[in-house]
């Protein structure tokens, strides 16, 4: 697998396109799209006129198991095998790395339905409950009721994260949105993908992944750790570049990622599951503020205090 800038740095970026190159006007754009549009102020169109930009690019993702169909989702092309097995560990049809037999990609760009599927075949004598998946799919994050019971049957799939040896120093936590945001190229040419980093409590940047949609790059993640076998390993932060909703905090949770911290707001159902499953919650993270919303343990503001402590 191809590496990120830095020799040994063990980052995965998102440089690793498998698919989703586009070829328009002889130019050729990872993850994006050149389009013409006209840039408008207001309702005044700048006299320039037309120009070329990047747009992100955004196509439908069929996720097959065992060939049959589970479910269609819109994402940006690229590391669609890592998706898939996010999700599905997400969702609780594997447990592991040692449950896939294998993920078939088509590598045929040309082709856009053929490359727009992707196949996770199980171990020999795994079967998905499918009736339980079809019902997990079909919830919507606005129904509390749905919430409720979403929250009961993962606990029965998820036992709640222990205490561990996970802990962060909070200048350290308060850095780790600017090490993202430089790190997503995509975003930089597009300014429409959300981003999610896994990273160490020491700040080291291990895992980042874009897309169109923030499930997706968080899926992406945890898939990719999966893929190398670095699955459920303590002390690791998992950041967003938007808000955290219910369903990230799940996809931590099942993870065993013990910090989730998001740039933006939570989710009241988000919070209600990070307390319930000993996830640690961090919103607003933003310059040296942040707000703690779940087993503030984990975050060490000694260092922090000390530095506002007046010297006798």
């Amino acid at each position: 697998m191809k590496r990120g800038s830095g020799e040994g740095s063990g980052l995965i970026t998102s440089r690793e396109w498998k698919v989703g190159i586009v070829r328009v006007g002889g130019a050729k754009i990872r993850g994006g799209s050149r389009v013409s549009g006209r840039r408008a102020d207001g309702a005044a169109v700048r006299a320039a006129g037309a120009r070329t930009d990047l747009v992100a690019v955004e196509e439908p993702l069929e996720i097959r198991i065992d060939g049959r169909p589970l479910g269609v989702t819109m994402r940006t092309p690229g590391h669609d095998e890592e998706l898939a097995a996010g999700l599905l560990l997400a969702e609780g049809v594997i447990a592991g790395p040692e449950d896939i037999g294998s993920i078939a990609v088509c590598r045929n760009p040309r082709n856009l339905e053929e490359r727009n599927v992707v196949t996770v075949y199980l171990r020999e004598g795994l079967t998905p409950d499918w009736e339980r998946l079809r019902r997990s799919l079909l919830t919507n994050s606005s129904c509390g009721l749905c919430g409720k019971a979403s929250i009961e049957s993962l606990a029965t799939r998820a036992k709640p994260l222990p205490a561990g040896r996970a802990r962060i120093q909070a200048e350290t936590l308060s850095s780790l949105p600017a090490r993202l945001r430089g790190r997503q190229e995509i975003f930089a040419a597009t300014g429409g993908l959300h981003a999610a980093g896994l990273f160490s409590t020491e700040g080291e940047l291990e895992v980042l992944r874009e897309d169109v949609g923030r499930h997706n790059a968080v899926d992406k993640v945890v898939g990719a750790m999966l893929i190398a076998k670095r699955i459920r390993q303590d002390a690791r932060v998992l950041l967003v570049s938007g808000r955290a909703s219910y369903e990230i905090v799940q996809k931590a949770a099942v993870a065993r990622i013990p910090i989730v911290a998001a740039v933006s707001a939570p989710s009241s159902l988000a919070v209600g599951l990070a307390k319930a499953m000993g996830v640690t919650l961090v919103g607003f993270l933003r310059g040296e503020g942040f707000n703690i919303y779940s087993h503030p343990r984990r975050i060490d503001r000694t260092r922090a205090r000390s530095r506002r402590s007046p010297q006798r």
